[in-house]
């Protein structure tokens, strides 16, 4: 007969062995180190927070300097690989195998230790996807996670950095996983319960806050012209046309720009109240002036951002707050919400090939997705329509009885034709291949697959890739707005002019945009410390952004 408590009696022995460092649920800092020993079992699969800006740094150390003669071969499933420590466990033996979805700060150290054969790679994931794979297929056996505080039951407020944590307890809580909780203090009631004492077995008291990377902070002052008109192409080329309310903006000082015109640009264009209403959006400290000159009616966020903590209680309206007053983030919750509920994403990308495939992998740097990949693909499960969404179907098929035709998110990778370091945009070949071929692996780390991407703009202009009609036609699209790359000056010059006479290519002239009118004055801040001002100073940058 089969023995339906084994997972049950493992986290009963789990608690046994913790019990024993621990004052009830109460984890003493200085009995971490013997504690983790205890509880964690070399080949566990462990997750670790580990997001994408939120960090259980405590934790994360704390692990990474266990002994790998007594802890080793862990198989790590994290959204994000961030801290140092969160390699350091890789290189020491302490972890093996990892599966994640953002690297940012560790790009270039994770690609060396790949190659290196430090890291046996599972997969590259979206945010969604490997939420997913939790309930199914890399259930944590142990979850180390981050909050603000806890009270002596172990109920946890997350304040408005919540991101992964109640997808990551409810996965292992669950399913009879052991949860850890680093939490800056202990208190007597917690502001508000974000996750219920039921679903956590031991609390940590850091004594400090968790590590929070401003990830989404940009500098108004470090946005070029070139950047400033392709944010006009995009507002006025596709935002406008397209009627677009209800969208995501990825990271970047292009949709930057785009915040930042909106009172100005957009307002200029009578597009207030018709374009950039709801969003799927981190708050980014760029989006305050559209906020507070009315062009924005609703936020959900999948984290918060440093510095935008008091901002955001102040504006209740727009964001989601709970009765504590701090916003309410969740990285599920928004991720469904920029697959499902918005019309576009427009972001932006290292390298995009002549398919239109794009990707955040190169030979030196291994980024990660994040969530690029659930906002920028056309989900063919939506049944609601909405005019943006019908349009684009339109454009990609218009001979199609209507009735029956899918609507198409609108996916825009929006970029200057050379990058950081004078690298092409453009390329021939991705070298997310050659990463594939080097690791061996069955699937090349793309980010946007060319069959959801539906525009593409740069400072040459805006190729609609809806609108083209064979492969032929979509390779001179991209070559057309590619520039003075090599994979630009290769363009069949008749057929790009075809395209254009078409409007599948349109140039700012085609735009009615003068190019020497993307001028800095556009701008609705020129500066963080303008930036801050809009806000009537509830925004509080972290001090490295404070040059005043």
């Amino acid at each position: 007969m089969s023995d339906w408590g084994m997972q049950k009696a493992a986290l009963a022995e789990r608690l046994a062995a913790g019990g024993q460092h621990a004052k009830g649920k109460m984890v003493p800092i200085a009995n971490l180190p013997a504690f983790l020993k205890a509880v964690i079992r070399s080949g566990d699969r462990v997750c670790l927070e580990g997001d994408n800006q939120k960090q259980a740094d405590i934790l994360a150390s704390a692990l990474a300097n266990l002994d790998p003669q007594d802890v080793h071969d862990l198989h790590m499933v994290q959204s994000g690989v961030v801290l140092p420590a969160h390699l350091d466990i890789f290189d020491k033996g302490i972890a093996r195998r990892l599966d994640f979805s953002y690297s940012g700060p560790q790009s270039a150290r994770i690609a060396r230790m790949l190659f290196g054969r430090k890291i046996e790679l599972g997969a590259v994931h979206t945010y969604l996807e490997l939420f997913a794979r939790y309930f199914i297929d890399l259930t944590p056996n142990v979850a180390l996670i981050a909050a603000v505080s806890a009270d002596k039951d172990g109920n946890l407020y997350t304040g408005p950095n919540t991101e992964d944590t109640p997808t990551v307890v409810e996965a292992t809580s669950y399913k009879n996983g052991l949860v850890v909780a680093q939490v800056t203090e202990i208190v007597d009631k917690v502001p508000r319960v974000d996750i219920p004492g039921d679903l956590v077995h031991f609390v940590v008291e850091a004594g400090r806050p968790f590590y929070v990377e401003p990830l989404f902070t940009r500098d108004p002052a470090a946005i070029t012209e070139t950047q400033i008109l392709t944010a006009m192409l995009a507002i006025k080329g596709i935002y406008a046309p397209y009627g677009v309310r209800r969208l995501n903006h990825g990271i970047g000082f292009n949709t930057a720009a785009i915040e930042l015109l909106l009172p100005t640009y957009g307002e200029r264009l009578g597009l207030k109240g018709k374009i950039c209403t709801h969003f799927a959006l981190n708050p980014h400290p760029t989006i305050i002036p559209a906020i507070e000159s009315g062009w924005v009616d609703q936020i959900h966020c999948f984290g918060s951002e440093v510095g935008m903590e008091d901002y955001v209680a102040a504006r209740s309206d727009v964001f989601f707050t709970g009765p504590d007053g701090s916003l309410r983030s969740n990285r599920a919750f928004c991720q469904t919400a920029g697959l499902y509920a918005c019309d576009m994403f427009i972001g932006s990308t290292l390298q995009i090939d002549l398919e239109g495939h794009s990707s955040t992998v190169t030979t030196s740097r291994i980024a990660g997705f994040g969530g690029a990949p659930n906002m920028g693909s056309d989900p063919r499960g939506r049944r609601h329509p909405s005019e943006p969404w019908l349009k684009a179907g339109a454009e990609a098929d218009p001979d199609s009885n209507a009735a029956l035709r899918r609507g198409r998110k609108l996916v825009v990778q929006i970029g200057e034709t050379f990058g950081q370091r004078n690298a092409p945009l453009f390329v021939e070949r991705l070298d997310a291949l050659d990463l594939a071929r080097e690791l061996k692996l069955d699937l090349a780390p793309v980010m946007v697959y060319s069959d959801d991407v539906t525009h593409i703009v740069t400072e040459e202009g805006i190729a609609n890739l809806l609108m083209c009609r064979s492969k032929d036609e979509r390779e001179q699209a991209i070559r057309g707005v590619a520039g003075y790359t090599d994979i630009g000056r290769a363009r069949d010059a008749k057929l790009v002019e075809q395209l254009r006479q078409r409007g599948v290519i349109r140039r700012p002239e085609d735009l009615g945009i003068d190019p020497l009118d993307a001028d800095r004055r556009l701008l609705a801040a020129r500066s963080i410390k303008d930036l801050m001002l809009a806000s009537g100073g509830l925004y509080r940058p972290p001090s490295r952004f404070r040059n005043w």
